[in-house]
């Protein structure tokens, strides 16, 4: 998982509530779990004038011109701006993945699904809360400033605006040092290497029974 440290960039607003996990990536795309490949298919409905479907050739289909995705000021965007219960619906791990494998690192909204906002972390997308009037008013700046961009310190936990003035977000400790390390589930896991190989060498000593073929166990308790 990438390292979630400073992230500076293009902010991508997104102007509608409860946009749900089959908006962000419709279900035909759920085939493969390989988390890549899904970001040409991001807001796949929206985004084109087709219907897609699993491995088509994204590049001869119709664009939909009005989407702000394809709007040019927006081109490589990697900051998403969003309203209200951002994620909702099914709890598809392809949402966070599609945002990721297009290059987005975090996203600002009011609120988000409890699943998707779980997903978000384990998946190395920083998903920050803001309260509505201050999303309210980052949407206005977006729209009056071609290539607004926002620095995002998640060490310092705050977001620099171009103005120079800065927004404090909240962020649980565990997940910030999960973030800051790049670390998933099992990137965690493997932190306690060293501890589990002791175990299990310990373990073999122990019950040297367990580690030997069905056919030779002999368990010193049953003699």
């Amino acid at each position: 998982m990438k390292k979630f440290v400073i992230e500076k960039g293009l902010v991508l607003p997104l102007d509608r509530a409860n946009v749900d996990t089959d908006f962000i990536i419709p279900k035909q795309f759920l085939k493969s779990i390989k988390r890549s490949g899904f970001g040409v298919n991001l807001f796949d409905e929206h985004r084109y004038l087709d219907k897609g479907e699993p491995d088509s050739d994204n590049s001869q289909r119709p664009i939909n011109p009005d989407f702000v995705l394809n709007l040019p000021r927006y081109q490589g965007c990697n900051i998403l701006l969003a309203r209200d219960n951002f994620g909702c619906g099914s709890s598809r791990e392809h949402a966070p993945w599609a945002l990721d494998d297009y290059g987005f690192r975090a996203i600002i909204a009011p609120s988000y699904a409890d699943i998707f906002f779980n997903n978000c972390f384990k998946n190395g997308l920083l998903p920050i809360v803001m309260d509505r009037d201050v999303v309210d008013k980052l949407f206005h700046e977006v729209a009056e400033t071609e290539g607004y961009q926002l620095e995002i310190d998640l060490q310092q936990q705050l977001i620099r605006k171009p103005d120079g003035s800065t927004l404090e977000f909240s962020v649980d400790g565990f997940r910030k040092h999960c973030l800051l390390n790049g670390l998933d589930d099992i990137g965690l896991t493997l932190e306690d290497a060293d501890d589990i190989r002791a175990f299990e060498e310990n373990w073999q000593q122990r019950a040297p029974w367990y580690f030997t073929p069905a056919q030779n166990h002999v368990n010193p308790n049953n003699q």
